[in-house]
């Protein structure tokens, strides 16, 4: 089982995501264990302040380096990997969830306001991360999409066994296009090769498809070994094209 904690000033964001659905399943199932765990509860004093006006000046509040220290070192243990969120951060990956699918207890400190104290970035946490080049109101919502990600790796979590592993990202490419009945919806074709029954045909086909929506939306996650299959995708669907055009 792997553990996840997430320490956040709102936790009531990130705990509707993991009582429903296939995670609140893997958690009855003991397969993982989600706790969004309140920030002020390690703050002090009458009103447990977490955040003051940054030194230097400057618009919002920073969160304070002492509670975070306090609840970390509380629930760290030897095993721990701890993960501050953060828009400087690392950009997050596949491959950076299945790396972090094998540590057993995921700490995830989760910043608001104005950001966080730097000494926790310096001082406290193994790494730090960010879910895309773009603004969050709260680090919690982040963790939650780190979670989710990591938690679909755990063997058992979900249905089918290849689901984690044939899917967009996990081997350089986008995944491959999708149907299902009926077969023809709205004058629209399911490709006739999907129903044919030739498995060998329709393994050539997905892969030629997933090159080639690689090649056309994300060029920029070939991999050394797929960029020569995917430009010969990519030449095929330029050869296509002309041979399609009026003559």
């Amino acid at each position: 089982m792997i553990e996840f904690d997430i320490l956040t000033l709102f936790p009531g964001l990130c705990e509707g995501a993991f009582s429903e659905s296939i995670l609140g399943k893997a958690q009855e199932n003991r397969l993982i264990q989600v706790r969004c765990l309140d920030l002020r509860q390690w703050a002090t004093g009458k009103h447990r302040v977490t955040d003051e006006p940054p030194y230097g000046g400057g618009p919002g509040m920073v969160m304070k380096a002492e509670p975070i220290f306090t609840a970390v070192e509380s629930i760290r243990r030897p095993d721990s990997h701890v993960i501050l969120m953060s828009a400087a951060g690392q950009r997050f990956t596949q491959q950076k969830a299945q790396e972090l699918a094998k540590k057993p207890h995921l700490i995830f400190i989760c910043g608001h306001y104005e950001g966080v104290d730097h000494r926790v970035a310096e001082h406290l946490v193994d790494e730090e991360l960010s879910i895309g080049d773009y603004i969050l109101t709260n680090g919690a919502i982040a963790a939650t999409v780190l979670v989710d990600a990591v938690a679909r790796l755990i063997p058992g979590v979900l249905g089918e066994a290849d689901s984690a592993t044939d899917e967009s990202f996990s081997h350089g490419l986008l995944e491959y296009p999708h149907y299902t009945r009926p077969a023809e919806f709205r004058g629209w074709k399911v490709p006739e090769i999907l129903l044919s029954g030739n498995h060998a045909a329709i393994e050539a086909w997905r892969k030629t498809e997933a090159l080639k929506r690689t090649v056309e939306r994300r060029p920029d996650l070939r991999t050394p070994r797929a960029s020569g299959n995917a430009e010969s995708a990519e030449s095929e669907r330029e050869g296509r094209k002309r041979r399609e055009e009026p003559r």
